[in-house]
């Protein structure tokens, strides 16, 4: 018997053909099987096992429980992996927004620096003396480099500007017979509230009797006529202060110590305070003719304190005489080495410390031969004094063409710390500075040179130089008498070129030397004017109305006079120059502010003439 299939297909159940031979036990007749649905399809959590005879599959379903931790596990990785990437995403990010503003603040212009200004031509007029240049509408140029030509008007809206980096990396010299600068044109280097960072030099050139003379202005001149504007603004630093202690002269308080002598028989001994480099003993002990003097110097040396300094020389001769007790005292308070086997005629120096042993001992010795001991026997060593002040004790002894010399040398080594009232952290190494007088005689101002200086604090400076005279730093019985110190370097220079010497008729019955620097003239109805820190050198001229700064006639310079900010001189280091420092002619509402000191000039530093500031 069989079943047909419903859908036409292959019976379900054949009958087998051999009887009842395959029939299992439990076979009843009649009975059809069931048709079987096809086997779902197999999970991805199906179980797989395998046994020792065979391998048989197995699919198994997870129950409710284990989907849901299967899910939240599922759930809790992919939310782990989008917070990972959300943190690789947003650290890129950040990274590149701090890169593009970087690179925008380092070239998007600055409103307020004029060598920014995007509308400016780089102009480069190389070096021509005979070149006379015109800035007229429509030039507006940024010098980058150095320049050299014969003159240079501005005019007509035309503008000239310096160019600058943040790093005050450039150095620009612009060299010129003269600058004008009227009806609208405009000469800038830095702003108010963009100072200057660089160096810019302006040079005026030429001799008295040669070039041409410009009405009102003359020769070698910066000119501000009637709407020209003029912008000067160096980096701002202290201009002055004061000293806080004593210079003295040579840099030490009890100054500078030097001997030198021939035929000194015996041993030349000097003892120097370890404290203010101090000469407190000067003895010579003949220890070539007299044990006594050996057993007096034996005494000397043992009555000094520790750490008292001992410079000590051989004159002529010291051995015969020098007893083996003396020469152990020495060996054993200076730490000499060589003291034991000194003998006649021998040149020995010794530099040493009481108490320092050898450590703190420098000492050599030359032999005698053919009345030469061919070179000094020289001695050695620096210290510092309790204001930090760094100096040198020098001992020597030789004999040269049969005459025996020694000598001695105290001084300041590697500058001289000034100290000063006020932070002056920003003066810089090579800035000159000046100290005034504080002696009757105004020749005693000093000009020095700042080194680098580590360990000086911010109200000290090192200076290069020794100082020749004494500047008080004290308050004396109520009456202040302490020393200006100004600096005079600033980083934008304007100076007078001068000849080796007078020429021509330049008063030379009165100086040996030209007296015909620069100037700069500002006449009425400019535009505007504001100098601060900047530095003049060698301006001014034996002339009537040609000073190192000239305001000739101008009128209400303020508000009063329609200007909308009120011009000034402020911070300008005015030195070395010809004919007074800064003149004021009929000019009002100037504000004339912390000038340095208008050092080395030639008659009195201010001229106020016919009207008041």
């Amino acid at each position: 018997m069989q079943a047909i299939d419903p859908r036409g297909n292959s019976p379900a159940f054949l009958q087998p053909q051999n009887g009842s031979s395959h029939r299992s036990s439990g076979y009843v007749p009649g009975r059809i099987v069931p048709l079987r649905p096809p086997p779902r399809p197999k999970s991805q959590t199906s179980a797989k096992f395998t046994s020792a005879g065979q391998e048989a599959h197995a699919t198994f379903a997870l129950s409710p429980e284990e989907q849901r931790r299967q899910a939240e596990t599922s759930r809790k990785k992919r939310h782990k992996n989008t917070l990972i990437c959300f943190g690789i995403s947003s650290f890129s990010f950040f990274i590149a927004l701090a890169v593009i503003l970087g690179i925008s603040s380092k070239y998007a212009p600055d409103e307020n620096c004029p060598d920014q200004n995007p509308r400016l031509q780089n102009w480069n007029p190389g070096q021509d003396t005979g070149k006379r240049v015109i800035i007229k509408k429509g030039d507006l140029f940024r010098l980058n480099m150095d320049a050299t030509v014969h003159s240079i008007v501005i005019q007509d809206g035309g503008l000239l500007v310096f160019g600058d980096d943040k790093d005050g990396s450039r150095n620009i010299t612009l060299k010129t017979r003269f600058i004008l600068i009227k009806d609208g044109g405009a000469l800038h280097i830095g702003a108010q509230n963009c100072r200057y960072k660089s160096k810019a030099t302006i040079i005026l050139y030429g001799k008295s009797d040669e070039g041409d003379h410009v009405p009102t202005f003359g020769k070698k001149f910066i000119g501000v006529g009637s709407d020209g504007t003029l912008e000067l603004h160096g980096t701002q630093k202290l201009s002055w202060t004061l000293l806080s202690k004593t210079v003295y002269s040579s840099g030490l308080a009890s100054g500078s110590y030097a001997f030198e002598r021939n035929f000194s028989r015996g041993l030349n001994v000097r003892v120097i305070d370890q404290d203010t480099a101090q000469v407190l003993v000067v003895d010579k002990f003949d220890t070539h003719e007299y044990q006594n003097e050996s057993r007096r110097l034996q005494d000397i040396l043992k009555g000094q304190d520790p750490g008292r300094i001992v410079a000590i020389a051989v004159g002529d001769s010291a051995a015969k005489n020098l007893l083996d007790e003396t020469r152990f005292t020495i060996q054993n308070l200076l730490g000499s080495k060589l003291v034991k086997g000194l003998s006649y005629r021998q040149a020995w120096a010794l530099v040493g410390v009481i108490g320092g042993g050898n450590s703190s001992c420098n000492e050599s010795v030359r032999d005698y031969e053919n009345h030469s001991t061919g070179g000094k026997a020289l001695a050695h060593r620096e210290f510092f004094t309790m204001d930090g002040q760094k100096f040198s004790v020098r001992a020597f002894s030789e004999w040269n063409e049969g005459v025996p010399r020694s000598g001695f040398q105290v001084e300041a080594i590697d500058g001289v710390i000034l100290h000063l009232l006020e932070d002056v952290s920003k003066w810089e190494t090579e800035d000159q500075i000046v100290v005034a007088s504080t002696d009757y005689s105004m020749y005693q101002a000093e000009e020095f040179t700042l080194l680098p200086c580590p360990e000086c604090n911010r109200y000290q400076v090192k200076v290069k130089e020794n100082p020749q005279f004494l500047h008080m730093g004290d308050v004396i019985d109520g009456v202040d008498m302490r020393a200006e110190v100004g600096v005079l370097t600033r980083n934008i220079l304007v100076k007078g070129e001068t000849e080796k010497s007078c020429y021509a008729g330049n008063q030379c019955q009165y100086f040996n030397y030209d007296t015909f620097g620069g100037q700069i003239k500002i006449l009425k109805n400019f535009t505007s004017v504001h100098l601060s820190h900047v530095e003049l050198r060698q301006m001014g001229q034996q002339l009537i109305g040609s000073y190192p700064v000239h305001f000739h006639r101008c009128g209400d310079v303020d508000e009063k006079g329609g200007y909308s900010f009120r011009t000034y001189l402020e911070g300008l280091s005015i030195h070395h120059c010809f004919s007074r420092c800064v003149t004021i002619h009929a000019t009002n509402g100037l504000l004339v502010g912390d000038i340095e000191r208008c050092h080395f000039k030639l008659f009195e530093s201010k001229c106020y003439k016919a009207q008041s500031v």
